[in-house]
């Protein structure tokens, strides 16, 4: 993109300069000749009236005269009676002149070599070229500046747009100063809470159906369990039916929702935590620093994991932008084995050294429109349906210091990571923290 935008812009440029280089050039060159006329014209005007204020003698003073004729030029004086005289030498190359016909009888004839006026030509010409030439500069300059500002925020919306479709739903505060541009970033934003509240309301309403059926159903079954103890056997073979068409239908309704699960998690892949980790450092180290924390990333560099890249983004971004905006100190991401009983489990830690969260709010702090401040109490109840969706699950590990824990399914059982781990380095290769 930044390449086509320069190109453009250097053609616009090629095609004035030799739109209106060529004719300057031109004119520069008629310019001078012109100049050069009028010059000698004015001299010869000069001459002529000199040799009127002089006395009636047949000889002319030619000292006042030679001050009026050119540097290597030479002066012709004719006149009726009198003896013809000259100021300057005699060229052996071609000649430049003017002649004048003066009142009284007699012409004036001024000559210049003809390269004295082609070096006034060729000079004239090298200022247009000159001036040419730092223009192309300045106009590569701006073309490469205006590339840059046009090609770097569309790529930047190209991306955002692309993580829009892969399930990451994060808004960004970044403005280009172009309206264009930023009514577009506006447009993705919007988009972006509209989809993931869409997302969030059509997951409550799954969960809620899903379990409002398993109630029915359960009650139902209580129901006809109660029935099966009648006496009479048509009836207890009636129940039976009853109690096989319940369960069959409970197992329509668990395979349903397993099947949704699957297809939310089509676009699972295996992939290296480690380098997913250094993209989240890339984007929120640097809003950390500004705030004047620190971001410190430790994760082993031989972790695979199954899980959508974009969700599993979304969730570990929601919960460092949480620890920016309401915790302090250094925020902690930490990722280790499971331990026993995980199932093949691999544990990243979020923690940050801030207050925490209020006892009160400890059951809730994933319920829709819960927050602890002035947010909209979505992105935590978003993070863990996406990391859920994906396979893997969404815990609060402490409350004080707040640190959550995603448990996500690993590809390979990875090595052992050190206490520490590798710290994942940040975007110019130093270690973070």
């Amino acid at each position: 993109m930044q390449r086509r935008v320069l190109v453009s812009i250097l053609l616009v440029i090629a095609a004035t300069v030799l739109t209106l280089g060529v004719p300057l050039s031109i004119v520069s060159w008629r310019v001078v000749d012109d100049l050069m006329r009028s010059d000698l014209n004015s001299r010869l005007d000069s001459i002529a009236a000199s040799i009127a204020n002089q006395s009636s003698s047949s000889a002319i003073d030619l000292g006042q005269l030679a001050a009026a004729v050119p540097s290597g030029g030479r002066l012709d004086i004719t006149m009726a009676g009198r003896i013809d005289q000259s100021i300057g030498t005699t060229s052996t190359s071609q000649v430049y002149s003017e002649q004048l016909a003066m009142a009284g009888g007699g012409t004036l004839r001024l000559s210049v070599p003809e390269s004295y006026l082609r070096a006034e030509q060729w000079k004239a010409l090298a200022l247009v070229a000159l001036a040419i030439a730092l223009s192309v500069v300045v106009g590569t300059g701006v073309a490469v500046l205006t590339a840059r500002r046009l090609a770097t925020p569309l790529t930047d919306v190209a991306r955002r747009a692309a993580r829009l479709g892969s399930g990451d739903f994060r808004t960004f505060r970044r403005r280009y100063d172009i309206p264009e541009l930023d009514r577009v970033a506006d447009v993705l934003d919007s988009s972006a809470h509209d989809i993931s509240a869409l997302i969030a309301r059509e997951r409550d309403l799954a969960g809620d159906i899903s379990h409002q059926l398993r109630t029915r159903l359960t009650g139902l079954r209580l129901r006809l369990e109660e029935l099966a103890e009648y006496p009479d056997a048509d009836v207890q073979q009636e129940v039976q039916e009853a109690l096989e068409q319940t369960d069959r239908l409970v197992t329509v309704v668990d395979d349903l929702l397993a099947n949704a699960r699957s297809q939310r998690a089509a676009g699972a892949s295996e992939l290296e935590l480690f380098d997913e980790l250094a993209e989240i450092e890339a984007e929120w180290g640097p809003a950390l620093t500004a705030a004047g924390r620190t971001l410190t990333v430790r994760c082993g560099r031989d972790v695979r994991v199954h899980a959508t890249p974009g969700r599993l983004r979304e969730a570990i971004g929601v919960l460092v932008e949480n620890s920016l905006r309401h915790g302090a100190g250094t925020v902690g991401v930490l990722v280790r084995p499971a331990g026993r009983g995980s199932g093949g489990m691999v544990v990243l830690e979020v923690s940050d050294e801030g207050p925490g969260i209020p006892e009160a709010l400890v059951a809730h702090i994933f319920d829709r429109g819960v927050s602890t401040a002035s947010s909209t109490g979505i992105g935590l109840g978003l993070a863990r349906a996406f990391v859920e969706a994906d396979g893997g699950r969404l815990e609060l590990r402490r409350a004080v210091p707040l640190t959550f824990a995603i448990f996500l399914v690993v590809s390979e059982e990875p090595s052992t990571p050190d206490a520490e781990g590798d710290r994942v380095p940040g975007p110019a290769g130093a270690p973070v923290g």
